[in-house]
């Protein structure tokens, strides 16, 4: 069964993402990233330069070569061929979640986003996931 983590009050949610692809990837481990299109986009950008000296390979669904990419991002309703690791940081609970052997959710720390996490957190709780949460308050 996937076992589901939340990662909370994270200050800065691309940051964090980022930093959990590059541990993933260094893992030898496949990554599916899941968001709206503008946070994939902005995703993406960080991902290019958050850290000048390493490189994550990723790419989008649609790309010809998404099958042998390590990390790819997707759309909460785009199934993608890895089944390991994802990484939503969409608003929803993504259509394939059960797919993968484990689910990660990074929520930042406004009113809106722990609101959202609190719906998603009920979703997967009253379906028998098995929940972890990881405070990232300093």
């Amino acid at each position: 069964m996937t076992r589901v983590d939340f990662h909370t009050h994270v200050a800065d949610r691309l940051e964090y993402a980022c930093r959990f692809a590059r541990k993933v990837y260094g893992a030898g481990q496949t990554l599916v990233v899941v968001g709206e299109p503008d946070v994939l986009r902005a995703f993406d950008q960080t991902l290019w330069t958050f850290s000048p000296l390493e490189f994550v390979p990723h790419c989008f669904t649609a790309d010809p070569v998404a099958a042998q990419t390590p990390v790819v991002l997707a759309g909460p309703d785009e199934q993608a061929q890895h089944h390991q690791v994802m990484l939503n940081l969409a608003n929803r609970v993504p259509t394939h979640f059960a797919r993968f052997e484990r689910v990660v959710e990074i929520i930042g720390d406004t009113p809106e986003d722990l609101s959202g996490a609190r719906e998603r957190y009920r979703f997967y709780r009253d379906r028998g996931y098995t929940l972890n949460n990881y405070d990232q308050r300093g």
